[in-house]
């Protein structure tokens, strides 16, 4: 690289970061909610729960023990991750996998209004796959996994932000 790409490049980043540059949504701080607490109804105990509980106790939404105490009570129906194979080469061998994750959530209050009907958040991604770098495959799976989860956080969250008694 010369020295002209690489000053450009450097005011270029400059230029982004003086401006306030950030990815749409992905600022999760600034969200409003119509409620103040929460209850969480999940089937276990998972690293996507325990993300969301992170990211609404960061909005200081309080979480409740019980649902009688909450205002709310957010309902995760199930969350599954699944894998397909995509292609293959001539040979046989498999050269990209896509990578499923799915979790179905609901809120509602008290009285059983529907805050949020039954949704789904449904990501997916592409995995290339080489057998001789399995070790890095698997975990670049992982890592794709968990982005997928951290996104799935992001859209719950800004699903509740919008979430209102539906009459």
């Amino acid at each position: 690289m010369t020295n002209t790409t690489r000053l450009l490049l450097l005011a270029a980043t400059l230029s982004l970061a003086a401006c306030g540059f950030h990815l749409r949504g992905s600022d999760l701080k600034g969200l409003q909610f119509s409620f103040k607490s929460l209850y969480l109804k999940k089937p276990g105990e998972t690293p996507f729960v325990a993300d969301l509980r992170r990211a609404l106790t960061a909005s200081k939404v309080t979480l409740t023990d019980t649902a009688d105490q909450a205002e709310l009570v957010l309902e995760i129906v199930s969350e599954q991750s699944s894998k397909q194979i995509l292609s293959l080469s001539g040979s046989g061998r498999v050269k990209e996998y896509q990578l499923f994750y799915r979790v179905s959530l609901r809120a509602f209050d008290s009285k059983r209004n529907d805050w949020l009907s039954a949704d789904e958040i449904s990501l997916s991604r592409i995995l290339a796959y080489d057998d001789e770098q399995v070790l890095a495959k698997e975990q670049e799976e992982a890592l794709l996994y968990k982005d997928m989860r951290v996104d799935a956080v992001s859209q719950a969250m800004r699903r509740l932000s919008r979430a209102k008694p539906q009459l």
